[in-house]
């Protein structure tokens, strides 16, 4: 955004007023820890970023930067200063995102956040839906752990993610399940079960399980699940790629237990799908947004739309 005309939001010891041009200079030169390189991306000359920074310095009386040859690196209280300063870039960067979308919600940006479970399905199919209906609304996907959506919504990185399963103890988070979705076993082709019409998970007790690393939430519901009856899954091997793990099971390495969404429509004739019919493993899959912030309207009408739209797409209710 343009913010050579924005003046006086903070005041420096010395009386002086910090402009916001001044803080803007002051976070990319923090980012590149680069005088010069911070002035080509800003598209000014290397002087007047230098200049503007001195301003910044002498209006708050303190160093910022130290200074070691051409790099430069923040001071613990520039450290705090950038924390603060990112948080106000934000909040104008929401407040200016708000004003344009209040003159047309139609011409909007909706941010998603999503992990890679609902990247092949889910996420491509709702926007599609969504677009059909709203053409001129632009979108920023993010995709990120199950850990890093919870945070990215809880501290207004984003207002949105699309997640399974969603959480229910976090109070900075509303949580909205859109529904429930299976997980199935993946097994090689040459699998001793693979010719059954479906599998119980005690059946499975005695194999080698191909799982995402400890501290991902889908080798959690596994192991739960599995622990629930008993036994604790033999874990061989680990992949944090969905591509990787089915690979594995491709060649006959292991088994997995996926979401059914997780699966793209394109699986190797050398696996086996089954359905687990006990017990049945589930996840709950629906929308997390801010308890403590509204919705900017663009947003606002994509959270609305999701929750009509996700029986005519064809996923569970």
């Amino acid at each position: 955004m343009n913010l050579a005309g924005y003046r006086r939001d903070i005041r420096g010891s010395g009386g002086g007023e910090v402009e916001l041009r001044q803080i803007q200079y002051f976070i990319e030169v923090a980012k590149l820890e680069h005088v010069t390189e911070a002035s080509y991306a800003l598209h000014v000359s290397q002087s007047a970023v230098s200049r503007q920074i001195f301003k910044l310095e002498s209006e708050l009386g303190v160093d910022l930067f130290i200074h070691e040859g051409r790099k430069v690196k923040l001071t613990p209280i520039g450290r705090l200063f950038l924390e603060h300063m990112e948080h106000l870039m934000k909040v104008i960067d929401n407040a200016q995102q708000e004003i344009s979308e209040y003159l047309d919600p139609e011409r909007g940006i909706v941010r998603i956040g999503f992990p890679s479970s609902l990247a092949a399905q889910m996420i491509p199919k709702i926007v599609s839906a969504f677009r059909e209906r709203h053409p001129f609304v632009h979108f920023q996907l993010q995709h990120g752990s199950y850990k890093e959506l919870v945070e990215w919504v809880a501290k207004g990185d984003m207002n949105l993610a699309i997640m399974g399963p969603v959480p229910h103890n976090e109070p900075q988070i509303k949580s909205t399940v859109l529904f429930q979705e299976k997980f199935v076993a993946l097994l090689p082709a040459g699998h001793h079960l693979a010719g059954q019409a479906s599998v119980k998970l005690n059946e499975l007790k005695d194999d080698l399980f191909v799982l995402f690393p400890e501290g991902f939430v889908l080798r959690e519901i596994v192991v739960e699940a599995c622990a629930n009856i008993g036994f604790q899954p033999k874990v061989t091997f680990e992949g944090d790629d969905l591509d990787a793990i089915k690979g594995l099971v491709s060649a006959g390495l292991g088994l997995t237990v996926l979401p059914e969404i997780a699966l793209s429509e394109h699986i190797a004739s050398s696996i086996v799908i089954l359905p687990i019919t006990e017990p049945r493993v589930t996840r709950d899959v629906g929308v997390i947004v801010p308890a403590n912030r509204e919705l900017p309207p663009t947003e606002k009408l994509f959270y609305d739309f999701l929750q009509e739209i996700i029986p005519e797409l064809g996923f569970p209710e």
